[in-house]
């Protein structure tokens, strides 16, 4: 054939093949790197089986893959199979060759070219589809599972009647169909029209016919299938409309069927089900009548209907009938929002008492009575004391403690369950001496010991009283297993058991106290098919070869407890704040997990990464909720679980029975989750009600506490979460656990506890707490105590700027901050008194060197009275003072001495001398010469050690004023120059052995 290129002609270069060596080098290339590229797939996959096994999980890995595995190849197969039939009909009905137009002939190139290719493509074409649409059905493994599994929830929705569980596990599934099926339809509806124009059916430039009647009577159908999912979408989406967000003025987000859905949108949803069914009809037709006549204006009619119908009827019906009256309209659909949400959310026993929120008038000695008895008060800021324990029991610089710390209960010697601040002694490679693999993976391997102190109190230098410390930890814990293999802060593998001897501490005369694991945590690395699959999955080349690693040894990872939750249940959302607790002689990480749902129908939606975001998590990431849905209208604490510190081991504990959602899972895992009634009464005496649904609740009872529809649309009962005082980030105050009782109850109990203001004001709203202690009949019951709106009451911004801003208190603290000392505030804690609120708050310090808190004063707050104290006894006793009690100087100091003895003249002199100190140093306080203030405290405690010695020779003591050795000094550290170590330091190696004393400004 003539050369129809145009281009020069002229002598050929033949290009020589490559030689056989060339040819089978590089076969031999292709072949290693297929080899290659198919063991590191191989090495994922059975790495995480081994993982799976070796933590008696291996049911979820294989239920998981083999799901995933049928959705990939069923619906994989039927795109691949739907779009390869329909271009292989659509080549088929091609019409027989004819004169061709110019359009043909330039056609007729590109038939000529792809005809010997034509079998390839089509398999191409069909594969790609087809693992296109396998991979997007594979992600749909937990739709999958919970439709065929679904419970029923035993309630129905109230507009169609319907279980909730249509909504929740199979609306889902049928929407995943109907938007395959569209895909399908219109993957099949371009490539059977390419086909058939490429081939002829189709003529785009043709003068007569533009379409055979083959390609019209298939392409018809095609577009009869999409215009007949169109009419199934019409009718699901009548049901959608239950489970629908839509912004709502009165409401902010709102779910559910409002007026204008109800008798717009819905019979709208119905009209345009009925106009696609017949338009689909008219298509189907058109293999009989062979015209695009009807089906077109049928669908024509289909759009303008939906545009009309479907948009401009439900606009007009909103303005004309609703807006004028919207109160009176949408009142039924708010009741209906209302009682689902609560539901939903577990708040509709929540109940709601009329609370004065006046100070009492009864006698103080009552009052202080009550105040003791209402609340174990807690001190101890969990979130503050961390570098505290770090100072005190970090020991080894490999070890540290978590950024924030926990709050658990535990018994004292005397029998008596009191607040408890954990922390545990966690591995910190970053202290290791020297960084190497051998050091980081095989000789520092874990942490050691658990350390606690009293949550109500702290010694004299402010320091947290610690009831287990040192290293080994020893203290009023029974016996346990102390080695932390598994934590919070452990984020690296460790391979253990092995040649290789593990580091558990260094004693005090230098000696290395070695370890070997011999737990049944982790995956065997004997074999050396799974050395090469670690080394190979982890980028380890020197797991293959290493002598560190023989028999016995395994590796550990995935460690974090909320990580192992997570992936041996990941249809479960997991709590951010996983606690340590020791129970039956080993440390168990408890974590808190739910079971959520976006298919609620009536219940509004929460974004659970906002609502249960405060001032702890913007500032700490651990502490965030690992949420498999971020957005919500259903949520149950379904499930407790731990995890073993030493071996790893998880289990999970079916807390909430009566959940539909659990009980599917259960149904779809079954063996995973055990009964209730395994949990052991020792591990019971550590469950609480968890931090992130009660976040939850609160944000939802903003709103929700309200049962009245106009109320609730009036707007003027909402509540807003405050911001947290003791920041000013201006993020949501934090849920405090303490032991409380409230008003009406016979006895305190554990309980999580927040405070609500009204809406855009700081002004207290209400005041919220749950009882928090599993076990109890009275679990989970959340009871509000609401504020009366007639009058003004401080909330805990208020509170706080009145702590600041009185004289005395704000003149003491500028004294603390003296220096280059900081002050810290703690939780601002509230609790209902004779009906009134007691707020109380501890001060830190951290002062001159020390760099870490302590606990210096205490701030009391009841009706118009208020303290800064050494302690909390002297703060309740300035606010409640009975006719017994010393009455306070003018000016508030508790440095005041006392009047002096004349029963011996040394004594006398020395309390003249104090009294004169005491008197200089309140007159340079007030001109502002801290200078002065500083040698009068000295002179002040001088003479007070004086008249101390003295009376000690006469065989009697002075009783010395409150706090005249803390003194308030500008330190921070007050007059505290001991330098004195107690008990709590005992083997402290970590570089403060000399306590707090010297660092008083």
């Amino acid at each position: 054939m003539p050369d129809r290129g145009g281009g020069p002609t002229g002598p050929r270069i033949r290009v020589g093949r490559p030689s056989r060596r060339v040819r089978t080098l590089l076969m031999t290339l292709g072949v290693l790197a297929v080899l290659a590229m198919a063991f590191v797939m191989f090495a994922g996959f059975w790495t995480d089986w081994l993982w799976y096994r070796s933590v008696n999980y291996s049911s979820v890995f294989t239920t998981t893959l083999w799901t995933k595995i049928g959705l990939f190849c069923v619906f994989g197969l039927l795109m691949a199979a739907a779009v390869g039939v329909n271009v292989w009909l659509a080549h088929r009905l091609r019409p027989p060759l004819s004169a061709m137009s110019m359009e043909q002939q330039n056609l007729d190139r590109y038939r000529m070219g792809i005809a010997p290719y034509k079998k390839w493509i089509l398999l191409a074409i069909t594969a790609l589809v087809g693992l296109i649409a396998g991979a997007s059905a594979a992600g749909q493994w937990r739709t999958w599972l919970m439709w065929v599994n679904g419970v029923p929830f035993g309630q129905k929705d109230p507009q169609f009647h319907m279980d909730v569980s249509f909504y929740a596990f199979d609306l889902p599934w049928y929407r995943f169909l109907l938007g395959f099926g569209f895909a399908a339809a219109v993957l099949c509806l371009v490539a059977a029209a390419l086909t058939h124009y490429l081939y002829g059916g189709l003529r785009i430039t043709n003068p007569g016919s533009r379409a055979t009647a083959a390609a019209t009577g298939h392409l018809s159908v095609l577009l009869g299938l999409f215009v007949a999912l169109k009419a199934v979408a019409y009718w699901l989406d009548r049901y959608g409309l239950a489970v629908k967000s839509s912004d709502f003025k009165a409401t902010g987000n709102w779910t559910g069927l409002r007026y204008v859905d109800a008798n717009a949108y819905l019979p709208a949803k119905t009209i345009l089900f009925c106009i696609a069914v017949i338009c689909a009809l008219l298509f189907f037709a058109t293999l009989w009548r062979r015209t695009w006549q009807l089906p077109v204006i049928g669908f024509g009619l289909m759009v303008l209907s939906a545009i009309l119908i479907g948009g401009l009827y439900p606009a007009i019906v909103q303005k004309f009938q609703v807006q004028p009256n919207e109160q009176a309209k949408e009142a039924p659909y708010v009741e209906k929002n209302l009682k689902a949400t609560r539901d939903a959310y577990g708040i509709n026993g929540t109940e709601v008492k009329e609370y004065p929120g006046k100070a009492s008038t009864a006698d103080n000695e009552k009052l202080r009575g009550d105040a003791t008895n209402a609340s174990s008060i807690r001190l101890l800021d969990p979130n503050i004391v961390s570098p505290t324990f770090q100072q005190l029991q970090q020991m080894k610089n490999y070890y540290a403690f978590p950024s924030n710390l926990d709050v658990d209960r535990y018994k004292s010697p005397d029998g008596k369950e009191q607040d408890t601040v954990v922390g545990l002694r966690e591995l910190n490679l970053n202290g290791v001496p020297k960084n190497n693999w051998i050091n980081d993976h095989f000789r520092y391997t874990h942490g050691y010991g658990v350390v606690s102190a009293r949550g109500t109190s702290a010694d004299s230098e402010g320091r947290p009283e610690f009831t287990e410390s040192d290293l080994p930890s020893k203290g009023d814990l029974p016996e346990y297993q102390q080695r932390i293999y598994f934590g919070e802060k452990t984020n690296t593998y460790s391979i253990v058991g092995g040649p290789q001897k593990e580091i558990d501490y260094t004693d005090d005369a230098g000696n290395e106290k070695s370890f070997s694991y011999h737990g049944k945590g982790g995956v065997n690395l004997d074999n050396p098919v799974n050395r090469a699959a670690y080394a190979v999955a982890f980028g380890e080349p020197q797991m293959l070869y290493s002598g560190a690693i023989g028999k016995g040894s395994r590796i550990l990872y995935n460690r974090t407890p909320k990580d192992r939750v997570e992936a041996v249940a990941p249809w479960l959302t997991i709590d951010g704040d996983a606690y340590p607790a020791v129970v039956d002689g080993r440390v168990q990480w408890i974590v808190d997990a739910y079971t959520t749902s976006n298919g609620y129908p009536y219940a509004s939606r929460t974004t659970l990464g906002d609502t249960t975001a405060d001032s702890l998590t913007a500032a700490n990431n651990q502490r965030q909720v690992v949420a498999q849905q971020n957005k919500v209208n259903y949520i149950r604490n379904s499930v407790k679980a731990t995890v073993d510190a030493y071996d790893g081991t998880v289990k999970l504990y079916q807390w909430d029975d009566q959940d539909p959602v659990l009980k599917t899972w259960m149904k779809a895992f079954p063996g995973t989750v055990l009964p209730k009634g395994d949990i052991s009464p020792a591990l019971m005496s550590h469950l609480r009600y968890p931090q992130d649904l009660f976040k939850v609740q609160r944000e939802l009872l903003t709103r929700y506490h309200v049962k009245d529809a106009k109320t609730f649309l009036s707007g003027s009962e909402v509540w807003q979460v405050p911001g947290d005082p003791t920041t000013k980030s201006g993020d949501s105050v934090p849920a405090y656990y303490l032991s409380m009782q409230m008003p009406g109850e016979s006895s305190q109990a554990f309980s999580l506890t927040t405070t609500f203001t009204f809406n855009g004001r700081d002004n207290l709203g209400a005041f919220m707490a749950v009882n928090a202690e599993a076990g109890t009949k009275d679990y989970g019951k959340i009871e509000i105590l609401k504020m009366p709106s007639s009058r003004t009451i401080d909330g805990p911004k208020q509170v706080q700027s009145k702590f600041n801003s009185e004289q005395d208190i704000a003149e003491s603290i500028r004294l603390l901050r003296g220096g280059d000392s900081e002050v810290e505030y703690g939780n601002l804690l509230t609790v209902p008194l004779d009906g009134g609120l007691l707020y109380v708050e501890p001060v830190y310090v951290r002062g001159g060197g020390l760099k870490y808190p302590l606990l210096r004063k205490v701030l009391v707050a009841y009706g118009n009275a208020s303290a800064f104290e050494d302690t909390l006894g002297e703060a309740l006793q300035k606010v409640f003072p009975t006719s017994g009690d010393t009455q306070e100087p003018p000016d508030g100091d508790q440095d005041q001495p006392p009047p002096p003895s004349s029963s011996n003249p040394t004594v006398a002199q020395a309390l003249d001398d104090a009294q004169k100190a005491f008197e200089d140093g309140q007159k340079a306080l007030k001109k502002g010469d801290f200078g002065a203030y500083g040698d009068a405290q000295e002179r002040l405690e001088k003479a007070l050690q004086r008249a101390e010695d003295a009376q000690d020779k006469g065989g009697k003591k002075p009783s010395s004023g409150s706090g005249a050795s803390s003194g308030s000094g500008s330190g921070g550290g007050g007059g505290d120059s001991s330098g004195s170590t107690d008990s709590s330091d005992k083997g402290d190696q970590s570089g403060d052995g000399s306590g707090s004393g010297g660092d008083g400004g």
